[in-house]
């Protein structure tokens, strides 16, 4: 077995759950795109947002424009339930990638194959990373067709942007995910430790700017380095290119330590 293969299988494995995640998203993504037409140019609601508490609107991104297709994409979408269900998928498939399938007892036999470790591994962080893409081009067409039929005005370069940092953003904590694994056979730890990251990095990067002393580790958050507001304020190139390259370090780590230890039986 050569490490395309791990590729390939990985594929083939989940494509009914993958086809169920796209659906999902999309169908969720449709329900919520519906609802902006009802409350679009009413000013009262932009005003009802204003009065909720500054810990509320900083920490979910509120930004008082909701009444706009970008401004009510990013608050409904983009700042919280678009990146917690990317990030759940990605996580997912880190760890059944690695840390499930050896507390299962697979992983020792797919390494038995004249393949070296590393190559295998790097080849499932690919399988993960395509899945991933896959959630994330459904993401983008689906607000593509959608954005004429209700009416949501959204730039299509910042739509662009948004969805690729949805994108590096599910990886990370996919790739983190896969290196827990690859350092300790427990898929629990393989879930909790990026689960864990990205909660820190969401509540530091919404409650930074109100307390003072959560600031310095804003530059820690993954969340931070994307933006809250994408469509209505775009993705910085540099926050991109940062969350790309801690992605390309985790998945480096994973290799690295999956060649460090012996695997072990169930």
């Amino acid at each position: 077995m050569e490490a395309a293969e791990f590729l390939t299988r990985g594929l083939r494995d989940r494509t009914r759950a993958l086809i169920g995640w796209c659906v999902g998203v999309a169908a969720y993504i449709a329900m919520i795109a519906a609802i902006f037409p009802s409350i679009e140019g009413e000013a009262n609601f932009d005003q009802l947002v204003q009065d909720y508490p500054e810990a509320l609107k900083s920490l979910f991104g509120f930004s008082g424009n909701l009444t706009s297709g970008p401004g009510f994409i990013d608050t409904e979408l983009f700042n919280l339930m678009l990146p917690l269900l990317a990030i759940v998928f990605a996580i997912n498939l880190g760890t059944r990638t690695l840390a499930g399938e050896e507390e299962a007892g697979r992983l020792e036999l797919l390494f038995a194959y004249p393949v070296r470790r590393r190559n295998g591994v790097a080849a499932k962080g690919l399988a993960v990373g395509i899945e991933v893409a896959i959630l994330v081009a459904v993401v983008f067409l689906a607000l593509v067709v959608l954005d004429p039929i209700f009416g949501l005005d959204l730039p299509l370069g910042r739509l662009t942007g948004a969805v690729v940092g949805l994108g590096l953003l599910a990886v990370l904590h996919g790739w983190l995910s896969l290196a827990v694994g690859a350092a300790h056979p427990s898929r629990a730890l393989a879930i909790a430790v990026p689960a864990v990251f990205a909660a820190f990095s969401f509540l530091v990067n919404g409650l930074h700017g109100l307390a003072s002393w959560l600031d310095p580790f804003r530059f820690l958050s993954s969340f931070w380095w994307i933006g809250q507001s994408p469509l209505a304020d775009g993705v910085r190139p540099v926050g991109l290119v940062v969350v790309g390259l801690a992605s390309v370090v985790a998945l480096c780590a994973a290799a690295v330590l999956i060649e460090r230890r012996d695997l072990e039986l169930p």
